[in-house]
């Protein structure tokens, strides 16, 4: 039987001995999670602007894209150890949201505009 918490135990152990080693290597990892979500947020905010205004075919991608955004969030929640670092892993787990939400609204205007 697969034991599913050592495997992650095993992932995000290594991350956190690392952090944990020094004070930079702490600072590094949260000015990291803080510009992956600046970075996502705003991306995927100039990208639903871009859109134009609401419509039946903008309306539909919006959902798709808060469909992403959900999708990332619950699968980080499953994924991301829940005893240790759980503020850092917050920040690393809405930046993918945001990210993933902002290449679904890249592809979809590559899409439709080129």
């Amino acid at each position: 039987m697969i034991n599913f918490s050592e495997i992650f135990n095993a992932i995000f152990n290594p991350l956190k001995s690392w952090a944990e080693q020094s004070q930079g290597n702490w600072n590094l990892l949260i000015v990291s999670g803080f510009i992956l979500v600046f970075v996502g947020a705003i991306v995927t905010y100039a990208l639903h602007k871009k859109m134009g205004k609401v419509d039946e075919r903008t309306k539909q991608i919006s959902l798709n894209s808060a469909l992403i955004v959900l999708c990332v969030v619950i699968l980080c929640d499953v994924i991301f150890p829940k005893e240790y670092m759980w503020q850092i892993f917050f920040l690393f787990k809405y930046s993918l949201a945001f990210l993933a939400s902002a290449i679904y609204l890249v592809v979809r205007y590559k899409k439709d505009f080129f």
